[in-house]
């Protein structure tokens, strides 16, 4: 079906909303296996006009299954889209307004957010990472000779919430000669083992910059102890033995010890930091006061009414697509000018529905 939309219907209809208005258009009778819904129909007409065409093919596979089998593809495939039922998410999905793989090519700050409470919508943020790194990567090759003009660089808070995001693991290590890059901050460290598996470490490894904020779970700490390495000490011991005559040893030693053990690592201040660039020492920091950042001031931490309300820009009486083609109209009513009751039907319906001006 989307072999269908993509290449038989207009760019208008290519979106997940018709996707779900096809799904529930798909009727199987186990009584009757001859029986055609709108949707097979759709697919016969397609098929004497171009038998080799990918959709055809690939619903022929599906046409293959009985009347039973049918029925419980359609009811897990309907379960598993049913989120796009929502009116919201099908107005969001209705048409691209982000324009993902120009993101490279103009200074552009893209912000996703999310609740970070109720994870029923997350799958849609790894929706936008995967179809951004593909763009992007593409657009890079095709047009820019492999390197994106300007820099883009993925602040992913959160990054075990999103869900996971297919390829990952592969994209982290080809994103870098694009200039792409993507900063990951996580929890724990086993929050990225418990979506990723056996490719969390392939992702770790991929990042050249390790930032450690603090924390005390077990896995995390015991990977920094490691991380860290050790430090070569001098021992030294003294024995006493008494007898008929007093006798004393001394024995030196060196030994190796960890830079900062698991229980050092859990106890660390607050205040500090442990940063490893690639190639370099990793070494231990205060953070950054962000008060003594001379744009502080232009926080809402600073002033509440440096806020931003992103609700009142949310709201659009009219919506139109960045490719639709419109009639303006402007209407001033004032002492000098013809009153709005003596305008025509339409004009005053237009005019009211939009608040005086079009």
């Amino acid at each position: 079906m989307i072999g269908y939309i993509h290449y038989e219907l207009p760019p208008e209809k290519q979106n997940f909303s018709t996707l779900i208005d096809m799904l529930n258009k798909m009727d199987v009778r186990e009584d009757d296996p001859d029986y055609k819904n709108p949707v097979d129909q759709d697919f016969e007409k397609l098929a004497k006009k171009n038998p080799d065409h990918f959709a055809v093919r690939q619903y022929a596979k599906y046409r293959m299954a009985t009347g039973k089998t049918a029925k419980s593809i359609l009811v897990s495939c309907g379960a598993r889209l049913a989120v796009f039922d929502i009116q919201e998410l099908r107005d969001i999905t209705a048409y691209d307004e982000l324009h993902l793989d120009t993101i490279g090519e103009k200074r552009t700050a893209l912000f996703l957010i999310m609740s970070d409470t109720d994870a029923s919508f997350n799958f849609l943020i790894s929706m936008v990472y995967s179809q951004m790194f593909n763009l992007l990567c593409e657009r890079a090759d095709d047009v820019h000779g492999g390197h994106l003009p300007v820099h883009v660089r993925c602040l992913i808070d959160e990054f075990a919430n999103i869900g996971q995001i297919p390829n990952f693991e592969k994209l982290i290590a080809t994103i870098r000669s694009r200039e792409i890059s993507a900063c990951i901050v996580l929890q724990a460290q086993s929050q990225l083992k418990a979506i990723y598996k056996d490719n969390a470490d392939t992702i770790v490894g991929n990042c050249d910059t390790l930032l450690f904020l603090g924390g005390k779970e077990k896995t995390t700490l015991k990977e920094m102890e490691e991380l860290l390495g050790k430090e070569t000490i001098d021992t030294f011991n003294t024995g006493e033995s008494r007898g008929r005559e007093v006798s004393h040893s001394l024995n030196y030693q060196k030994l190796g010890k960890s830079l900062m053990s698991m229980d050092e690592l859990a106890v660390m201040d607050g205040g500090k930091c442990i940063l490893q660039v690639r190639g370099v020492r990793p070494f231990l920091s205060d953070k950054y006061d962000i008060t003594a950042h001379p744009n502080y001031k232009y926080l809402s931490d600073f002033n509440p009414q440096n806020a931003f309300h992103i609700e009142k820009y949310l709201h659009r009486q009219l919506k139109i697509r960045l490719e639709e083609e419109c009639e303006a109209f402007e209407v001033n009513v004032g002492d000098d000018e013809e009153p709005l009751e003596d305008l025509t039907d339409e004009t005053q319906q237009m005019a009211a529905g939009y608040g005086g001006l079009l």
